[in-house]
């Protein structure tokens, strides 16, 4: 048999998810980007197309939908649409966050379990990729609302994961709370406290301390290594920072720890720009425990507006960490930054940065790190929670914030030693891709065809 050029199987592959995926945009463009980085890869491990590991890779394993009734506290019964996409088990279970909200559909759900294959590689954690959710909005619900959705969704999820085939944790719409239902449900209706079938858990009962800190935490800390390989830094740099949940919190966090000083937050509403700082704490208080809109927060802050809609990107800074969803940020606003003194971006959400605004940044010289790569300290840290539970211990912070800065090292080096192995040196973008790949690639390849 003729060993096809990397050229042809690459348009050959792209071209079957197309034609099989014709009506999911955010799956193909998640595909589409890793397809436009692997041409070196291939071409040094021909024997990557010679066993259509590409081909089984944009293929899930496997897909679930099922159907989520619930009653309102009103007596009305609501139904929604709950979503398991269990994509690649090469390096171990399933791993990857369950997301509620109004957006989310099959094509939402196969991006983000795609990309969480790459990410959890990058991690060098022997997880798998999955990914799940709902397009069930907890904003505005009771607590009794949210339990009984997070009761059903359980009925039907509990067939499907377990500790060492598939383990769920947060995302967008999943903090504690869902978890914490999520869990309770699993545990009445196996009769088994198996801790690690479910990450983000309280601290207090099986959680790890910085779970709810590690993704925000993760993007500055890969954001710290980039730009300390180009000799420079956070410190003294105005950053801006759009989102306002775990995510968003905690890298303004971070960034204020290491000297930097981010001056936005949004949410659906609007974004706020506080010149002077954000208060973290405040913002805490408006967004974790009130659950209110931003507009709050600069109700109560004198140095803080509020911009009613809009996009935060028409604020310029010298770092950006987009934390909130898929393509937020486009060209246009990529021009605005980069004419306004951008020099770094490092993705907290995934994929929020269209591929003509990486592009962009590219060209013009600005250090740009991918989600897959700079947002992996959650899914790192979700390990780390799995890792505590089998052994029934618990590590204090300071432990597990230094674990986590370590692997974020790892994650940065690797990616960088494989954007220089792949002869584009300083690329992220082609260094996370291929690094990843050839992880999960090497692991498939031994495993035989399945």
């Amino acid at each position: 048999m003729t060993t096809p050029t990397p050229e042809f199987h690459l348009r050959t592959v792209a071209e079957t998810v197309a034609s099989r995926s014709a009506a999911e945009p955010e799956f193909l463009q998640a595909v589409n980007e890793v397809l436009e980085t692997l041409h070196p890869v291939l071409a040094e491990h021909p024997e990557f197309m010679e066993a259509g590991v590409l081909d089984r890779l944009v293929e899930p394993e496997r897909q679930l939908i099922f159907r989520v009734p619930w009653t309102d506290d009103s007596g009305q019964v609501r139904v929604n649409r709950g979503y398991r996409v269990q994509f690649n088990s090469a390096l171990g279970p399933y791993k990857g966050g369950l997301r509620f909200h109004p957006s989310v559909n099959l094509s939402v759900v196969k991006f983000l379990g795609f990309e969480q294959i790459f990410k959890n590689a990058l991690t060098s954690q022997r997880i798998g990729g999955g990914k799940g959710g709902s397009d069930f909005d907890p904003s505005g619900k009771s607590d009794a609302e949210v339990m009984r959705f997070c009761q059903s969704f359980m009925m039907e999820l509990v067939h499907h994961i377990g500790e060492d085939t598939d383990i769920p944790a947060g995302d967008i719409g999943v903090g504690a709370r869902e978890i914490g239902y999520l869990f309770g449900q699993y545990r009445r209706i196996t009769q088994r406290y198996e801790s690690g079938v479910l990450t983000g858990k309280g601290v207090g009962w099986g959680g790890a301390e910085v779970r709810t800190e590690a993704t925000g935490y993760g993007a500055v800390f890969f954001a710290e290594e980039m730009l300390a390989r180009a000799g420079e830094g956070i410190a003294g740099r105005r950053a801006i920072v759009s989102g306002s949940g775990n995510v968003a919190t905690y890298a303004i966090e971070k960034i204020q720890q290491l000297g930097g000083t981010p001056i936005t937050a949004s949410d659906s509403s609007g974004y706020i720009v506080d010149e002077a700082g954000i208060d973290v704490d405040l913002l805490k208080q408006v967004k974790e425990v009130e659950r209110a809109r931003i507009s709050v927060y600069a109700d109560r802050r004198p140095s803080a507006r509020f911009v009613s809609g809009g996009s935060v990107w028409e604020v310029t800074g010298e770092l950006a960490f987009p934390c909130a969803t898929q393509n937020e940020l486009d060209a246009n606003h990529a021009r605005s930054l980069v004419a306004g003194g951008l020099r770094a971006v490092a993705e907290g959400a995934n994929m929020p940065t269209t591929p003509e605004a990486v592009e962009i940044f590219q060209q013009a010289g600005v250090l740009f790190a991918p989600g897959k790569a700079a947002n992996a300290g959650g899914v790192a840290t979700s390990a780390l929670e799995m890792r505590q539970n089998a052994a029934r211990s618990r590590w204090d912070r300071d432990t597990s914030e230094s674990r986590l800065h370590d692997i974020m090292r790892d994650v940065h080096n690797s990616t960088y030693e494989a954007s220089e192995r792949y002869g584009r040196p300083g690329d992220y973008v082609l260094g996370a891709n291929s690094a990843a790949f050839v992880t999960v690639a090497q692991a498939m390849l031994a495993q035989g065809v399945i």
